[in-house]
């Protein structure tokens, strides 16, 4: 019966263990248990800790407020370091590596009751919108796992799905954790910069990259938020934790009086037919609730061109650490996307920032009309596993290996958060996830609306078995 723990939603295990009905060890054996029988056929948690989660079992603090986790055993991405644990991010240079401290997020979410039990798989530094690397090799769909999952935080929502853990840390940069999320049919939520503080290692004043919570259901999604935020000051852009907590509001949420609705982002991208109805459908259910669906959305001229800029600073920050002989090794579209940031000159990037402006003004005039602009999550279902990513699709050529994921773009672009909800199934199976852009820091206004969606469309949320391909 302990073993079965992992049916229970991080919302419903929580309120086990601060009832004291359930312990923190019945909770980690349970976890292991669940990684030892569904890891070989998914390979999403491929670095364990076992013995440092006993370790902060005998440590655990005392209940801190609402974002208190009593002992919840989680993973986290291997982007992010954990203290004495291998932390490859995904790329052979780093296959040995062990970091002395923790990431910030790392250190908040034990302070808050948290048990590192595993590292999710990601791609190689996290480029790319497909979980496989040369240390780890690849993560498999637990809905067919003969698909992908998606990345970069692909390894975190199989997990998910699965039920390996109850919740799992991720981050975003182009959609790396809404993108895995639609598509192995879990939450994904990217904060605001600053929402959750970043570092202490890297470039503090990046605001394109976002580290967020992901988990089975919007209340469980809203609980990891809620023990990930806070001000750090050695993160000069993190904010302060509401007065509210987010699981306050989506246990509070309300029907919106106006929301907005377009499959492609006014043909930004485009789009698998059957995922737009299934979205359409799903946004479609706030009808009910007397909320008016309008389709729109604002222009978004110029959007392409910024987020290219944006991404391409940030890899030109990693090009700094790269040495000749480190190029030779990483995957050629991480050197492509160094060589693209090292040509930027002032010029394009100040021409980048001024067309960043007047989409973030852009979009927040809009934003003021509608509680939430909703669109896909993804614009396909998982593509087989071997797929590293799309070139085309249905006549549209993608120039370069992210713009597959284009649809997640906007939120980087004008620091809005967004959130994937999962929105129903196709009729291969497959998870369809619908995307929700909120206004600055309206983190609880896109778990709120994405609560009331989840409650409409009533989808299954247990963890599922890895399904063979028929």
């Amino acid at each position: 019966m302990d073993h079965e723990l992992f049916r229970l939603t991080a919302t419903q295990a929580v309120a086990e263990l601060r009832a004291g009905t359930v312990s923190p060890a019945e909770m980690l054996d349970a976890s292991l248990a669940r990684i030892a029988a569904v890891e070989p056929a998914v390979n999403a948690l491929p670095t364990r800790c076992e013995a440092r989660a006993r370790e902060t079992l005998r440590r655990l603090p005392a209940d801190t407020g609402p974002g208190w986790l009593a002992g919840l055993p989680i993973a986290i991405k291997d982007l992010t370091p954990v203290a004495g644990v291998r932390t490859t991010q995904g790329s052979m240079l780093y296959a040995d590596a062990v970091p002395a401290h923790s990431g910030l997020a790392v250190e908040r979410l034990e302070a808050n009751g948290a048990v590192v039990v595993a590292k999710s798989n990601t791609p190689e530094f996290g480029a790319g919108a497909s979980t496989f690397n040369e240390v780890f090799g690849v993560t498999r769909n637990p809905w067919d796992t003969s698909r992908g999952v998606g990345g970069s935080s692909g390894g975190a929502a199989a997990a998910l799905a699965t039920g390996e853990v109850w919740l799992a840390q991720g981050s975003d940069l182009g959609g790396s954790l809404r993108t895995p999320a639609a598509m192995c049919g879990v939450v994904g939520l990217r904060p605001s910069p600053g929402r959750v503080a970043r570092g202490p290692d890297g470039d503090v004043f990046d605001d394109a990259g976002v580290e967020g919570p992901m988990g089975r259901t919007v209340a469980d999604t809203a609980l990891l938020l809620d023990a990930m935020v806070g001000r750090d000051i050695r993160d000069p852009l993190s904010l302060d934790a509401p007065t509210t907590s987010f699981v306050e509001a989506v246990r509070t949420a309300q029907p919106p009086t106006r929301v907005a609705f377009s499959p492609d982002l006014g043909g930004f991208t485009p789009v698998d037919a059957e995922v737009a109805t299934i979205c359409e459908r799903a946004v479609a259910s706030l009808e009910t609730l007397g909320t008016e669906v309008e389709p729109d959305c604002p222009d978004l001229t110029g959007l392409y061109d910024v987020f290219h800029a944006m991404r391409g600073q940030v890899y030109a920050g990693l090009g700094r650490r790269l040495t000749t002989a480190d190029r030779d090794v990483v995957k050629p579209e991480i050197r492509w996307n160094v060589e693209l940031g090292e040509r930027a000159d002032g010029i394009e990037l100040a021409a980048a920032r001024a067309t960043r402006a007047r989409l973030y003004h852009d979009v927040v005039t809009f934003l003021t009309e509608h509680t939430v602009l909703a669109f896909p999550g993804a614009i396909v279902p998982a593509p087989p596993a071997t797929t590293h990513y799309l070139e085309e699709f249905d006549g549209h050529r993608f120039p370069t290996y992210i713009d597959w994921v284009q649809v997640t773009f906007l939120s980087t672009v004008v620091s809005c958060p967004a959130i994937v909800v999962p929105a129903g199934f196709t009729s291969a199976g497959l998870p369809v996830g619908l995307q929700l852009l909120g206004p600055p820091r309206g983190e609880a206004t896109v778990l709120a609306v994405a609560a009331l969606i989840e409650q409409q469309l009533g989808l299954e949320v247990l963890p599922t078995d890895p399904r063979e391909p028929d």
